[in-house]
């Protein structure tokens, strides 16, 4: 492969992820709005969130320990 293919692959590749990084701000403000918006509604309390996130990680963590 030649020198400039190798330059088109890496450019191709920054590409992709500066898209991916963009996706996950987007994905990250929508989740932080609704959240917002649940705890402003009085319908979740920021502790309740914290223990609920607390208990999915380490069920996540216990799942990839099996």
């Amino acid at each position: 492969m030649r020198t400039t293919d190798y330059g088109w692959q890496f450019l191709d590749l920054a590409s992709q992820m500066s898209e991916m990084k963009h996706e996950h701000y987007r994905q990250l403000l929508a989740i932080s709005t609704l959240i917002e918006l649940l705890v402003d509604k009085g319908l979740l309390t920021p502790e309740e969130i914290r223990a609920k996130a607390a208990q999915m990680e380490a069920e996540l963590d216990r799942q990839l320990l099996l």
